[in-house]
C-alpha cells in the first residue's frame, strides 16, 4: 500500500463519519481516528520483518483558532435563531466548491431561485473528479455560504434553502 491509497482511505473514512477505523493486512497496520479533538489522525506500522521504518501520519487538522471563537460566540445565537427556519446543506465530500460547470457557463443555481429535489447545486472537486451535488429538499436558495473554487470539508455547510 503506497502513500496515495493511505490519503485515498483517509478521505474515504472521513466521508463516511466514522470515528475509528483498524485495517491490518500481513506486513501493515493501519488505524484511522477521526472526532472533533482536533482532526483526523493516522498511524501506519509495518511489520517488524520489513526494511521500512515505523511512519506517522497526520491529516490536516480541522481549523480551531481560539481567539477568534470567542468573539464569534455572542453573533452565534443571534445568527443561529435567525437561520433555525432554514435547511442546510452540507458538503458530502472534501473537496474544491464550484458554483458553475465550467468557467463559461452560468451558474447552478443563484440567492433567490426555487430548486427542487435533485436539482443540481453545485459540483465538487475530489481527486480530478467532479462530483455534482443534487439537492434533497425543494425550496428558495437563502444564502450560498462558500465562494467559488474554496476548499470544502466534509459536513461543511453549502446552502442555506428556505423551504416553505
Amino acid at each position: 500500500m503506497d502513500i496515495k491509497d493511505i490519503q485515498n482511505l483517509i478521505k474515504f473514512v472521513a466521508k463516511s463519519g466514522a470515528s475509528e477505523v483498524k485495517l491490518e493486512m500481513d506486513d501493515l497496520k493501519i488505524t484511522i481516528k477521526t472526532g472533533s479533538e482536533g482532526g483526523d489522525t493516522t498511524i501506519v506500522h509495518q511489520a517488524p520483518s520489513s526494511h521500512i521504518p515505523q511512519q506517522v501520519i497526520a491529516a490536516p487538522a480541522l481549523e480551531t483558532p481560539a481567539a477568534p471563537a470567542a468573539s464569534q460566540e455572542s453573533a452565534a445565537p443571534a445568527a443561529a435563531s435567525e437561520n433555525a427556519k432554514y435547511i442546510t446543506i452540507k458538503s458530502p465530500i472534501i473537496g474544491t466548491f464550484y458554483r458553475k460547470p465550467a468557467p463559461d457557463k452560468p451558474l447552478f443555481v443563484e440567492v433567490g431561485q426555487t430548486i427542487g429535489e435533485g436539482d443540481v447545486l453545485c459540483v465538487i472537486e475530489a481527486m480530478k473528479l467532479f462530483n455534482e451535488i443534487e439537492s434533497e429538499v425543494s425550496g428558495k436558495i437563502v444564502k450560498v455560504l462558500v465562494d467559488d473554487s474554496s476548499p470544502v470539508e466534509f459536513d461543511q455547510p453549502l446552502f442555506l434553502v428556505d423551504p416553505s
